[in-house]
Parts: structure tokens; C-alpha cells; sequence
């Protein structure tokens, strides 16, 4: 489905209070998410990693969908390089290799940039989270789903496998049997079932989901956000280290961290008996 709405009313964005919010806005399509708007989720998750006024973020949307997978059916408007090549007349309308490429440049990238974000980053799940929607959700640091929201792993319904991490994420976070259960049969799961096998952080009542976001993602903001940074990826890596390795990253880590002034503030704080008043760096 076409948008001629402006990508910065498809994707909103403001900052309050140290807390980035991204919301996905197309509800008429379920927040099914296009290639131009998956481009600036990518550049503002970049944008709060670099932004010392961003000391976390939260993902959300409009309507009753969170979102409901990739949009296939809009066009870019991205537009193509002007020195791209006129395209051979007998060329295969997809090559061997432009799957791939797609899937990297797209999804893969996309849930890369939650991970490798440099700041908390709190997913608040309004309602259906399907194919990449879900995997969006699951890649972020904390997950808070409404109590009507849902989650689907609909790939094998459409007789493709999964992308955007899914079979990266899924194994860590519950496991194999589970993981396979999910995508084997694509069967919708409650945000209280999704809560009860550990893909969710806290259900809350919809009316509440935004205020309950906006107090976690505030307690987040006014941390120590350079270690909150390096525990993100110490806990990251560790699902790939072996024991040495976790150790020799936890050193480093903690090396890194000593040297902030908010690790100053917060050992000061601590002997004068006082609250800590973190800022960032």
C-alpha cells in the first residue's frame, strides 16, 4: 500500500528527558514496515548511540499492531545510485545472490542496530508483533508487551525460513525445542505466554503500556550509561564466549568502566552516604 505521508510521520521520533521514542505510524497497514522506514529506525538507534543527550530508548507504535512483518507491497523511495548500470535486457529478474543481499542490507541490519545501540533500548509491544516485528522486539534489551499484544513466528505459514535474526535470537533467549515449536508451527503466542516462557520482560493492561515504558526507560536514562553500554555487551558476547573469553571481556569491561566519571560519582555517592546523580559519561 502506497504512503504519501512524509517517513518522519511514518516513523516519529522525539527525545524527552534523555529517552529516545521511536514509534512506527502506519496502523492502517499494521504497522507493516517498508524499506525507508526501516532505514530510519537504523538511523536513529545510530543517532542515540552517538547522541550523549540520548541515554536510552524506547520502540513502540500507533493502533493495535506493533508490527505485523516487512511491507512487500511498497515501493522504495530510496532512490537508485546515478551511476548505476543500465540493466541487461536478458538478465534474470533475480539473480543467485540477490536474496541474500536483500536480507543483510534489510532485516539482518536492521535487528543489528538494536543490539550494537549503545544505550538501553526498551521495546513496549502494543499489540501484534509478527514475523520481522517480532524479531525487533525480541532483539531489544527489555521487553513490555501489552496484555493484548501477541507475537508470530509466520514464516513457515508463507513456506519460507525465518530472517532478521529470528534463528539467531529465538535458541538464546528460550532454547531449541521451543524455538522450533514456535517456528514449526506459527501459532500465535499471548504476551502472557511469551512473558511465561521468557521472550517478555512484563505484561501490562494496554492503557498502561506507555506510562510503565516511560518509567523503565526513565530509570534507565538517568543511570550510568556508559556502563550500562558495556554491560549490553558483555551479556551479548558472553552467548558466544567461551568461560576465557567472557572473563578476559568482563576485564576489559570493567577497566573501560572505572575510568567514567559516573563510576567516580557512584563510589563517591556511595562513602558520603548520598544519591548518586549520574550523567552519562
Amino acid at each position: 500500500m502506497a504512503d504519501d505521508s512524509p517517513l518522519e510521520d511514518q516513523v516519529r521520533h522525539r527525545v524527552d528527558d534523555g529517552v529516545a521514542w521511536i514509534t512506527l505510524n502506519r496502523p492502517e497497514v499494521g504497522n507493516a514496515i517498508t524499506a525507508d522506514q526501516r532505514n530510519r529506525v537504523i538511523d536513529l538507534l545510530a543517532t542515540a548511540s552517538s547522541d550523549v543527550a540520548v541515554r536510552a530508548v524506547v520502540v513502540t507504535a500507533t493502533g493495535r499492531a506493533f508490527c505485523t512483518g516487512a511491507d512487500l507491497r511498497a515501493p522504495s523511495t530510496t532512490a537508485a545510485p546515478a551511476t548505476a548500470n543500465p540493466r541487461p535486457s536478458d538478465a534474470p529478474d533475480r539473480p543467485v545472490g540477490d536474496v541474500s543481499r536483500l536480507i543483510r542490507d534489510g532485516a539482518q541490519r536492521l535487528i543489528a542496530s538494536v543490539l550494537d545501540c549503545e544505550v538501553p533500548v526498551v521495546a513496549a509491544v502494543n499489540g501484534t508483533a509478527a514475523g520481522i516485528g517480532a524479531h525487533l522486539a525480541f532483539a531489544c534489551d527489555l521487553v513490555l508487551a501489552a496484555d493484548t499484544a501477541s507475537f508470530i513466528e509466520v514464516f513457515a505459514r508463507r513456506g519460507i525460513v525465518p530472517d532478521g535474526g529470528g534463528a539467531y535470537l529465538l535458541p538464546r533467549l528460550i532454547g531449541p525445542q521451543r524455538t522450533k515449536e514456535l517456528m514449526f508451527f506459527g501459532d500465535k503466542l499471548t504476551a502472557t505466554d511469551a512473558r511465561g516462557i521468557g521472550l517478555v520482560n512484563r505484561v501490562v493492561p494496554a492503557d498502561d503500556l506507555e506510562a510503565t515504558a516511560a518509567e523503565w526507560a526513565t530509570r534507565l536514562a538517568t543511570g550510568p550509561t556508559r556502563a550500562l553500554a558495556l554491560t549490553k555487551w558483555l551479556v551479548n558476547r558472553s552467548l558466544e564466549s567461551d568461560r576465557a573469553g567472557a572473563f578476559a571481556d568482563e576485564a576489559v569491561a570493567q577497566e573501560l568502566a572505572m575510568h567514567t566519571e559516573d563510576a567516580q560519582e557512584g563510589i563517591a555517592a556511595f562513602v558520603e552516604r548520598r544519591d548518586t546523580q549520574f550523567r552519562g559519561w
